[in-house]
């Protein structure tokens, strides 16, 4: 069992200011806090760690100032993250030897849970050695000793398909099963369907050509598209999304249950949705040849993309097509086929909207993505690129405008020099920080990019430059990834500060309400504000609630997909030890290059100890490994021949070796 290790004597010299802040816990055990006015993480040690745990609430002392970086210790944990843990149950040996002292632990799964913990005999809710499980940390006083736990849940088997997957869930907070109750309230609503009732005050266009237009393995569609030519060079131009609010009341168990949720998780294999799928995949899905109650964003525009008029309001569809992308992307290329004309002049309205888009400063990040043909135990018999065409493009442009728009009419109005009080949620995207801004320019620079700050920061217009020149080149996904991670995160707020990626001053999510709470919010909101209902300041602290737990809901949720992803890759090198693949570089460290393998995308390490034709010294200022003896370089982005080391399952790692 691996239990805390020994604290030694605090050292005395602690300043007496109080900071406050979220720590972050590296895998050897290591805590970084930060702290605003600090230019660098205060560093905590293992002994100062004090039961703080990777992302919780802390508040810390600093030791007095020596030389080299701020160090303090956690005083007190003012919340935590994560209680909940899934991992291996385990015995302890040695104690079998002593009769009636049996001690049960569980190894955790997590690599920034830095103990394991106890679990005392009458809280093993009749799980056995060996098996998977989800425990919850009960005590935790003493910091000398592993905190205790009872377990939860039985996960299963470990290395079996389901097994993985659940742990990989529910330890980021997503139960694939719903609460009974909830089920049966989405039951009770799905028996009533759509009655004679729900059809008035309803705009209609059940007769006007509607598609929708997804992923081949979709099951719940949120969104369509109508498309009417209205005069020669003006056409009708209707977003449809699915009416969520219609049924999902405020105060319903159903309610309650997405608000908690925040949103749907997709895994390799499996969608845990946020609404039981008697809803989310039929009586609200927009599929095909049935009616359905929609909320609409409709537009007149004209043959340059530029918006004549717009409308919103409950509309009635009847979806007469459902295109999976690859059937849509050929009927814009090829004449004759089904709707070729309807979606060519949609895809030339989209490409105009995206133009406009990046002249206004808008980032261009398409990141490639990777998608996995399983057999029927969910073992990875293939990796495959997802292709992004027009057809993406072209959903992806008009879903861009519908949310825009709609957050522009729900935004507050001035009229005659005064604001109203009106409250709304909004997608918001800050301006990256200054500092990572300039380490992300010192590391184009070190590739031998020519990159220049204005004000500290990375002009749009020259961003779009770059990733538009590395297209086709080997460093190419490696630099966007960089990229993306000098931006601040998008989130959810009540307080507008505009979208910095899409250059939009004002933002939100209308389109996706079968998937994301916050977009059933929209939903509502958009019903007052038409039925001219105001939305005062004390729903504010409601609001801002509801986008906060969304907001961390969304990185959990993101969280959990990356992890499922990781653990198929592993698994698939896991089949193919020995084998050789041809790879790009994408990380570097003084211990190591990372590098991905070109079609899987299945990142390794390969190891400073295994590079064995010379010794190998990481040049931080270059970030380059460079030979000592022969001068050989390996750079970010130089291909390399690979081949499989060894595979790590229950930590998700891969170790390459150079062939």
């Amino acid at each position: 069992m691996k239990h805390q290790k020994g604290h030694k004597k605090r050292s005395a010299q602690i300043c007496t200011n109080r900071l406050e802040g979220i720590i972050s816990v590296s895998a050897k055990g290591t805590g970084y806090v930060r702290v605003l006015d600090q230019k660098d993480d205060i560093e905590i040690d293992f002994k100062h760690l004090n039961t703080a745990l990777h992302g919780d609430m802390v508040e810390i002392s600093l030791h007095q100032k020596g030389k080299g970086r701020i160090t303090g210790e956690v005083t007190k944990i003012i919340s935590r993250a994560k209680t909940r843990f899934a991992g291996i149950l385990e015995e302890d040996p040695s104690t079998s030897l002593r009769a009636g002292t049996n001690i049960f632990f569980l190894k955790p799964d997590d690599t920034k849970m830095y103990t394991d913990i106890l679990i005392p005999e009458k809280f093993l809710n009749n799980a056995k050695t060996g098996q998977k499980v989800f425990a919850e940390i009960v005590l935790w006083n003493d910091p000398r000793k592993a905190p205790e736990g009872k377990i939860i849940k039985v996960l299963g088997k470990p290395g079996d398909n389901d097994t993985e997957m659940y742990a990989i869930a529910i330890e980021k907070g997503f139960d694939s099963d719903l609460p009974h109750k909830v089920e049966e309230e989405a039951k009770k609503i799905k028996q009533g369907g759509i009655i004679e009732k729900d059809y008035l005050g309803r705009r209609d266009f059940r007769k006007t050509l509607t598609f929708t237009i997804d992923p081949s393995d979709a099951k719940d569609f949120d969104d369509a598209i109508s498309f009417k030519e209205v005069t020669n060079g003006e056409f009708e131009i209707g977003i449809h999304i699915a009416d969520v609010s219609h049924y999902v009341k405020i105060g319903s168990g159903l309610d309650e249950e997405a608000r908690e949720r925040g949103t749907s998780v997709y895994l390799v294999d499996r969608t845990i949705p946020m609404l039981p799928e008697i809803l989310s995949n039929d009586l609200c899905s927009l599929v095909p040849h049935k009616d359905r109650l929609t909320m609409s964003a409709v537009f007149i525009i004209d043959k340059n993309a530029k918006i004549k008029s717009e409308w919103f309001g409950r509309t009635i569809i009847h979806s007469q097509k459902r295109f999976t992308y690859e059937e849509a992307e050929i009927s814009i290329q090829k004449t004759g086929s089904v709707l070729h004309k309807e979606l060519s002049i949609l895809n030339n309205l989209a490409k105009k909207l995206t133009k406009e888009r990046f002249a206004q400063g808008a980032i261009s990040l398409d990141q490639e993505e990777v998608k996995f043909i399983l057999d029927k135990d969910g073992m990875p018999l293939k990796v495959i690129k997802k292709e992004r065409g027009d057809s993406n493009r072209l959903i992806e442009e008009f879903m861009l405008l519908a949310n825009k728009k709609v957050a522009e009419v729900l935004s507050p109005k001035t009229t005659k020099g005064i604001k109203d009080e009106s409250v709304s949620i909004y997608r918001v995207h800050d301006l990256p920080s200054k500092e990572k801004m300039t380490d992300l320019a010192f590391f184009l620079r070190s590739l031998g990019y020519k990159i220049s700050l204005q004000n500290g920061i990375i002009p749009t217009y020259e961003i779009n430059k770059l990733l538009e020149n590395l297209a086709g080149k080997n460093e190419e996904d490696t630099i966007q990834r960089a990229v993306i991670r000098a931006m601040a995160k998008a989130i959810y707020s009540t307080k507008n500060i505009g979208h910095y990626g899409l250059a939009f001053e004002y933002y939100t999510h209308f389109t996706s309400p079968i998937r994301r709470y916050p977009d059933i919010m929209i939903h509502r909101l958009l019903s007052s504000y038409l039925e001219k209902k105001k939305i005062g300041k004390e729903k504010l602290a409601e609001y801002e609630k509801i986008a906060l737990v969304s907001s961390e809901q969304e990185k959990r949720a993101s969280d959990a997909e990356r992890a499922s992803i990781k653990y198929k890759q592993v698994e698939y090198m896991s089949k193919r030890l020995g084998k050789s693949f041809e790879g790009v570089i994408s990380g570097m460290t003084e211990w190591g290059m990372y590098v991905e393998e070109i079609e899987t995308k299945c990142e390794g390490l390969v190891r400073v100890r295994d590079m064995s034709d010379d010794f190998y010294v990481f040049n931080e200022k270059k970030l380059e490994l460079v030979g000592q003896k022969k001068k050989k370089r390996f750079r970010f982005g130089d291909r390399v021949k690979i081949k499989v080391k060894t595979v790590d399952l229950e930590r998700k790692t891969i170790d390459y070796i150079l062939l």
